[in-house]
């Protein structure tokens, strides 16, 4: 017989069905044993009755057994009828179960919030945990809110390319995870921070509206709402400005969140200036909800702009807020190519907040190579060492790059602010803990000797 969804339950009343999944919920009442049996599609009560020939079975199935079961599915009676409960009206009467697979008793509950468990049992039983009704709406959010995106930029002619995870080392700002090459030893590859410099290639290469799903690692601080990886929608415009990429990018979140069902305090969404929010809310990222908007879920969207181009490090020297590649405002481009003002000179950097998050942020950026030379003279950088670390975007901006622009919204923050979650890895699959381990499996570890003598490689033990 062909398996039927839990959800599909409901036009077979009176037919006999198979349905395939986990043992929810056990209750044996010693002449009938109940069930709540679940699937990716929802969830059903199923009743062995006395004299069944499954009864055998269902005396020795658990929870989260794996099952096949076949029975037919029967209408309650009104006065059993459970409203607020999914299937509520019907209920299977079971014929068979066969067990596909027994399970061992969970090491901690999974049917109710897991976020209160240790944190390093949840990421060991992290596919258990998935498995928890808040985990799989966190994740099926997540995936619904990325195809939402990925239709929206169809829809307006975007072009979805995939850039390399094995890179060069780049200006962003963070550190770079390294992997060492075996064919090139004492060499390194970077894994990337962001596509940085690969959207901008796009942008010579003739792609004028370019997005993927991009996964950034960097090797940076962990806390609540940062991690070594994260996923960003990464997209990249050609002959566009500032409020043009502002516009669509405001647009299509508008077009999906509320086709998702969420509402959206203010549109359009409001601007502030870097200045401004620093001194009205201490922070660039700042939540605009009173208390009752927080309560009914409501995402307050913002942008930030007006952002210095530069600031001075520990050691007093210039360097950028941002990144590198960013245009400064029109007004300030003669200051930049002058090296002049350089405190006072903002960047087409705008960021987007929601709730207290940064949600995204992008900037237009430089297409000429005096441009980005003269930001890297700011920065301290010789000749040599400027054609060491950007030598092929010069190179690249010589061969007709069109004025071009973008931004990367944060997957996991938008999630975040959907959700009501505050933790990062409520929101990932398979996160890393806060001291840097990876779930279920036992990374970072030592390699074989095999393999560091592969890659010319020598461990010093302190």
């Amino acid at each position: 017989m062909q398996r039927t969804l839990i959800r599909d339950l409901g036009a077979n009343v009176g037919k006999k069905v198979c349905i395939s999944g986990w043992v929810n919920v056990r209750r044996d009442h010693g002449k009938m044993v109940f069930f709540d049996f679940r699937d990716r599609s929802g969830f059903v009560q199923g009743v062995v009755l006395p004299g069944s020939m499954a009864m055998e079975v269902a005396k020795d199935t658990r929870n989260e057994y794996v099952v096949r079961v076949e029975g037919t599915v029967n209408r309650r009676p009104e006065k059993n009828i459970q409203a607020d409960y999914q299937n509520g009206d019907i209920e299977l009467e079971i014929h068979a179960i066969e067990i596909l697979n027994p399970s061992d008793a969970m090491p901690f509950d999974i049917l109710g919030n897991t976020s209160g468990i240790d944190e390093a049992v949840r990421a060991e039983y992290r596919y258990l945990d998935l498995r928890s009704k808040r985990m799989q709406k966190n994740m099926r959010i997540r995936s619904e809110f990325v195809r939402r995106c990925r239709e929206y930029l169809f829809s307006k002619d975007f072009v979805e390319i995939e850039t390399p995870l094995l890179t060069e080392s780049t200006p962003e700002g963070s550190r770079d995870f390294v992997v060492p090459s075996r064919l090139h030893p004492g060499k390194f590859y970077a894994l990337p921070q962001s596509p940085q410099q690969y959207k901008q290639l796009l942008m010579t290469a003739g792609f004028e509206q370019y997005f993927q799903i991009a996964r950034a690692i960097r090797d940076e601080d962990l806390r609540a709402d940062r991690g070594f990886e994260h996923t960003q929608l990464d997209l990249e415009m050609s002959f566009i400005t500032r409020d043009e990429v502002m516009a669509a990018i405001e647009d299509m979140v508008t077009t999906v969140i509320e086709s998702m069902g969420y509402t959206i305090k203010e549109k359009p969404f409001p601007r502030i200036s870097y200045k401004d929010a620093m001194e009205k809310y201490g922070a660039d990222k700042f939540d605009l909800r009173t208390p009752e908007e927080k309560e009914k879920g409501i995402l307050a969207y913002a942008w930030v702009v007006d952002f210095p181009f530069f600031e001075k490090d520990d050691e007093g020297k210039w360097t950028f807020t941002h990144n590198p590649f960013s245009m400064p405002i029109p007004e300030h481009l003669d200051w930049l190519m002058r090296g002049e003002h350089i405190g006072d000179i903002y960047a087409t950097q705008y960021d987007l907040v929601c709730n207290g998050f940064e949600t995204g942020g992008g900037s237009i950026r430089a297409h000429k190579p005096e441009i980005l030379e003269a930001v890297y003279r700011i920065l301290g950088f010789s000749t040599d060492e400027l054609t060491e670390r950007v030598g092929h975007m010069l190179k690249a901006f010589r061969y007709g790059t069109p004025p071009h622009g973008g931004i990367a919204l944060g997957i996991e923050g938008s999630v975040m602010n959907l959700t009501g979650e505050t933790m990062l890895r409520e929101v990932q699959a398979f996160p890393m803990t806060r001291g840097g381990q990876t779930a279920v499996m036992k990374a970072p570890k030592s390699l074989t000797d095999k393999q560091l003598k592969e890659l010319g490689l020598k461990i010093e033990k302190k």
